[in-house]
Parts: structure tokens; C-alpha cells; sequence
């Protein structure tokens, strides 16, 4: 076992290590100065074109709405809230900054995404469309990469397990026993069936309940986020003064290094949105369009709603807390309500010396009580289990295209109980190795799927080019 940790161990290191990170947002600004920027300079669009083509009757079996909500109810998931305390608690508050950067630039990954998802997606046998990394890089890139193909689906597959189902399926059951009592396998087995009930109608089901799901909880988030920031309003320049002073300095975190601000910032940031991933291009292969620049422009919103608006609402919740406070030395600080002073940075170095510190959700829900005394834990728990019910939604379907694409439709039958079942198994067990695996086929993902987007590049330039000539002459 101790051999199976160990090379756990190192493809997750790999997944998540530098050379991954800067592959990432490597090709994100690559893809950013090749569209000259079009998650910026089509921002406008990108939001009008997501709420006038809701009920199009163009080929595809969800509106372009819906399959941005699909994929939206994928990213917006625990990432949001632990993973945005964690990467404050390991990097420092410059860590924001550098999870901003990266969700800027990923932008142009998510367009180009869903872009290429909608030019080379398929019709499978039942008349649904399927669509992808693992067909564009078959079809764009020719048979002879089919390979390619079979092993981002494979990876997709596995980490739909884990990341998909069992770790969040898991903080459900966590956060609902600390807050209301409920036992875990009772809310496990709510989990199940909820799900169930839903992917039993495929793609259109999951598209109708994101549709729902994913609007309502981000902007309820977003209201109660806004309120506690306003509470904590005076303490607002001083947080975006350590975002930004730390965001550039060598002794962040305690005397940490730079790059441990920069390594955590961007790979939660990822972590967070995926952008780069190949997974949101899954759900927007499915869209009802004729015009696959219109969905990469829809797309390319996919990391900024999830990282620009609900993660930097998570970090200003605790960099504006009254109970959050940061030492000359470097060290955050944190004071629970029991009135104990707890560490929240530099997590190894502490454990090691044997001082308790606090991490995860356990950072927000702090802060968010000390804004809303008695109800800012229940209202973080509130949120997780939305945003953890809807990343099994949306991982379900990707793990069931994934899945198709290897072994066909037969197989996705089956798939589809199994999955159901391990959403008991993760509210009931902690699987580290499970988890562990599937956080590194998560990263294992963006390897494929990155060098499709740099050898399919020029499609997009010149789809890009055509869209833009066609605005410009419509414009005069």
C-alpha cells in the first residue's frame, strides 16, 4: 500500500506541479494574444448572447444557457469556499491575486473550449449530442491521436469518482452532521436518490435542474457574501492591501517564498474553475447552436462568474473579518468563538510542531459568524451542500460522456447506478486513496486537452477572425 501512496503521491505532485501550472496559464495567454483577448473585449456580448438564445431551436439538446449552468454547476463546488481558505492559508492572501490572473487569461481557454466542443462535437446512437475534448482531438486532429482522445477519457472517467462524487458527497454529509445533527449515511442516502432522480433523465434533466440550482445559490451567496463584506466594510483596504502586497513579495506566508504564493494561487484558481481542464467543453458540446464562436464567447463567462465573482466573495469574507488579523512576521491569525487565537498559515510547519491550527471551511465559517453572529456557519454549510449537490450533477455527465466515448452507451447504463452508489459510499467513508487518485486524474485532465488547444489554435483564429469580420459588417 505504502507503493501505491507513493505513486499517488507523485502523479498528483505532477498533476498539480509547476510544469502543469505553467502549461495552464502558459496556453490560457497564449490563447488570450491569439483572440486578441476576447474574454475581455467580448465580455458584453458573452452576457447578452447567454440570456437571448435560451430558447433556441438550433441542433443540440440543451439551450446555451443550460450548458454553460451544466458546466458552472461542475466548477462551482467546494472549490469555492475550501479551496479559496485553503490557498489563502497555504499561499498567504496574495494567492487571490495570482487565482484572479489565472481565472483572467482562463478565460481564453474556456472560450476556446466550448468553441472547439460545438465545431467537431457527434450524434451517438440515441440522437444526443456528444461532445468534447476527446472528439476534437479525434476529429480536429485527425484518427492518428485517438489515443490522446481515449486517455483525456479515461482520466475524466476516473476523476469523476472523487472530485465528482465522493469528496463532495462527503463535505454534504460532513457539513449537514456539524451543523444539524443528521447522520451521514441518512443525508448519503438522501444524496442518492436526489441524484438519481435527476440523471435518470439525462443531459436535459441535469440542464433543467442547473438551470435552477446553479443561478439561485450563486446569487444567494453572492447577497449574503456582499452583506458581510459590507458589515466589515472599513477592513476592505486593508484586505486588497494584502492581496496585492503579498501577491509580490518573497516573504509572504510567514517568510515563505513567492512562488508558494503564486503556486497556490494559480492551482486552486484552476482547481476551482477549470479552466484549461477540457471538462466545461463536455456540457457546452451539448448546446442547442449552429455557431460555435457564440458558445466559446458563452463559455469563456465560465471563469469569471466562477473565480472573478464567487471565489473573490469567499476571500474578501475572511480578508475583511474582524477576527482575521495578519502578524509582522507574516502569520494570519484567527480568533474562534471559543476565544482561542488559532494560526491559518504556513499549516505543515505548524502541524509539525504540534500546533492546532485551523483550515478548509472552518476559516469561513469563522469569519462569516463573526459578520453574522449565530448564522454565518449555518449559511456556509447551506451553500456547500448546493454547491457540492450540483458538481455531482454536472460531473455525472461528465463522466458518462467520457465513459461513452471508451465503451459506448451500454456501459453508461451501468455507470450511471454505480455512480449513485458511491455518493452513499462517500457520505458514509473517507477514502484518502480514492480521493487522492481522482485529485490526480483531475489534473491529469488539462494535459490532453492543452496540446489539442494549441494544435487546433488555428481553427480559432480563423473561426475568430470570421466572427469578428461578420460583427464589424453587421455593425456599419
Amino acid at each position: 500500500m505504502e507503493i501505491v501512496n507513493a505513486i499517488v503521491k507523485w502523479m498528483g505532485d505532477f498533476a498539480w506541479g509547476p510544469f502543469s501550472i505553467i502549461f495552464l496559464v502558459g496556453t490560457g495567454l497564449y490563447l488570450s494574444i491569439i483572440t486578441k483577448f476576447v474574454q475581455f473585449r467580448k465580455l458584453g456580448t458573452s452576457f447578452k448572447l447567454l440570456f437571448t438564445h435560451r430558447d433556441t431551436k438550433e441542433d443540440g439538446d440543451i439551450s446555451p444557457f443550460s450548458a454553460l449552468m451544466t458546466s458552472l454547476s461542475a466548477t462551482i463546488g467546494t472549490g469555492n469556499i475550501v479551496g479559496v481558505s485553503t490557498a489563502i492559508a497555504s499561499g498567504g492572501p496574495g494567492a487571490v491575486f495570482w487565482m484572479w490572473v489565472t481565472a483572467l487569461v482562463g478565460g481564453a481557454s474556456k472560450y476556446t473550449e466550448a468553441l472547439l466542443a460545438v465545431k467537431f462535437r457527434e450524434v451517438n446512437a440515441k440522437g444526443e449530442y456528444s461532445g468534447g475534448p476527446m472528439y476534437y482531438i479525434r476529429n480536429g486532429m485527425g484518427k492518428g491521436w485517438a489515443w490522446l482522445a481515449a486517455l483525456f477519457a479515461f482520466f475524466g472517467f476516473m476523476a469523476s469518482f472523487g472530485i465528482g462524487n465522493l469528496s463532495q458527497s462527503n463535505s454534504v454529509a460532513s457539513a449537514v452532521h456539524d451543523t444539524f445533527g443528521i447522520a451521514t449515511w441518512i443525508t448519503g442516502i438522501i444524496i442518492a436518490v436526489a441524484t438519481a432522480l435527476v440523471i435518470i433523465g439525462g443531459v436535459k434533466s441535469i440542464g433543467r435542474v442547473s438551470d435552477k440550482i446553479v443561478p439561485f445559490m450563486s446569487v444567494a451567496y453572492i447577497i449574503v457574501a456582499v452583506t458581510a463584506i459590507i458589515i466589515n466594510f472599513h477592513k476592505l483596504p486593508e484586505a486588497f492591501s494584502w492581496i496585492f502586497g503579498n501577491a509580490f513579495t518573497g516573504q509572504a506566508v510567514g517568510g515563505g517564498l513567492l512562488g508558494s504564493v503564486i503556486r497556490f494561487g494559480v492551482a486552486r484558481g484552476v482547481f476551482s474553475n477549470e479552466a484549461g481542464m477540457g471538462s466545461a467543453a463536455i456540457a457546452h458540446g451539448a448546446a442547442a447552436t449552429n455557431d460555435p464562436v457564440k458558445q466559446g464567447l458563452i463559455g469563456s463567462l465560465g471563469s469569471f462568474i466562477d473565480s472573478i465573482i464567487i471565489c473573490s466573495m469567499t476571500a474578501l469574507i475572511i480578508l475583511t473579518s474582524p477576527v482575521v488579523n495578519m502578524g509582522s512576521d507574516g502569520i494570519m491569525t484567527l480568533q474562534a468563538g471559543n476565544g482561542m487565537t488559532y494560526p491559518i498559515t504556513m499549516a505543515e510547519t505548524l502541524e509539525a510542531d504540534g500546533i492546532q491550527f485551523l483550515e478548509g471551511a472552518e476559516i469561513t465559517n469563522a469569519a462569516m459568524n463573526s459578520a453574522i453572529p449565530g448564522w454565518g456557519g449555518t449559511i456556509i454549510s447551506i451553500a456547500l451542500i448546493f454547491f457540492a449537490y450540483s458538481t455531482i450533477l454536472g460531473w455525472y455527465y461528465y463522466g458518462s460522456k467520457c465513459l461513452e466515448y471508451l465503451a459506448g452507451l451500454k456501459a453508461v447504463a451501468v455507470y450511471k447506478w454505480i455512480f449513485v452508489a458511491f455518493c452513499l459510499l462517500g457520505a458514509t467513508t473517507k477514502i484518502d486513496l480514492v480521493w487522492n487518485l481522482s485529485d490526480a486524474f483531475n489534473g491529469l485532465m488539462a494535459l490532453p486537452n492543452l496540446v489539442a488547444m494549441l494544435a487546433l489554435s488555428p481553427v480559432v483564429i480563423k473561426m475568430t477572425k470570421e466572427y469578428d469580420k461578420k460583427q464589424k459588417e453587421k455593425n456599419k
